[in-house]
């Protein structure tokens, strides 16, 4: 088998014996990129039935806002217009701190600023199933920025443990760190996320759906305090509202549908613990 993980990034994971060889790091890392991290998203082009199929992780969507122009990067394994000829090392340092092998910062709508919560082990799931994505050849065009990038989104991170575990921090993980819910839904102020009123809700997104503004998911009259876990489960999975109502995109429902019954109450414990937002 392919060795999946460099010296740089095996390093992190030195405790778990035989990482490379593990199956089970390879299924966590799928589930970790198809279904709870939802990278497709962002990174396959979607079509009016959801992602074009050949195309899976090669990029090209365009996210045209006031703050920027980006364009989602091609992530598969192919050599020249995508990422396979970047070590582990380096695909670990793009996801988790927004440092390209070249230096450049990733800039939004990646959310750097919670991927660097990501914990080692997951961090190297990820890279080891990236490493199996087939190549598909597509180049897409630069990223123009109308704000400025940070030059780094915090210090280097050294090592980052997995979530304590009870359902609320678990819950805190998934929403952050592995799915960025909060990236969506918390107010942005200046191109930037305004955390103290997490949750809150309010973002506009503009796509071939029109205007979708994302929900408050507090646990306020005003977001989803009167919703019981059945009915917030139900719309995080299939995309239907309290009252019946169809969800507009880009929530990832065609992946979040395959989250486990566990991961999913860990959710609602996380967003039941939540500060309301008016």
């Amino acid at each position: 088998m392919k060795r999946l993980m460099g010296a740089a990034l095996a390093a992190l994971c030195f405790s778990l014996p035989a990482l490379a060889q593990d199956a089970a790091l390879l299924a966590r890392g799928k589930h970790l990129v198809e279904v709870t991290g939802a990278c497709g998203n962002c990174h396959t082009p979607m079509g009016p039935q959801g992602p074009v199929a050949g195309q899976t992780l090669a990029g090209g969507t365009v996210f045209d806002e006031p703050p920027f122009r980006a364009v989602a990067s091609n992530i598969t394994q192919d050599p020249e217009t995508g990422i396979g000829r970047w070590t582990d090392a380096q695909i670990a340092r793009a996801i988790r701190e927004g440092i390209r092998p070249d230096g450049r910062i990733i800039g939004p709508p990646m959310p750097i600023g919670l991927y660097r919560g990501l914990s080692d082990r997951d961090l190297a799931a990820m890279v080891a199933y990236l490493r199996t994505v087939a190549p598909v050849r597509n180049a897409v065009e630069a990223s123009v920025y109308r704000i400025p990038l940070p030059p780094a989104y915090g210090p280097p991170v050294t090592s980052v443990p997995d979530p304590a575990d009870n359902p609320v921090a678990r819950g805190a993980y998934l929403a952050n760190a592995v799915a960025h819910c909060m990236e969506c839904h918390t107010p942005m102020v200046d191109g930037r996320n305004d955390f103290s009123r997490i949750g809150g809700g309010g973002m506009e997104f503009r796509g071939p759906w029109g205007v979708s503004v994302a929900r408050n998911i507090t646990p306020h009259a005003n977001g989803i305090g009167g919703w019981t876990d059945a009915e917030i489960i139900r719309a995080i999975t299939t995309g239907v509202s309290q009252n019946g109502r169809p969800l507009a995109p880009p929530m990832a429902f065609w992946a979040y549908r395959n989250m486990t019954p566990q991961e999913l109450s860990d959710l609602v414990s996380y967003l039941r613990s939540l500060p309301p937002q008016p």
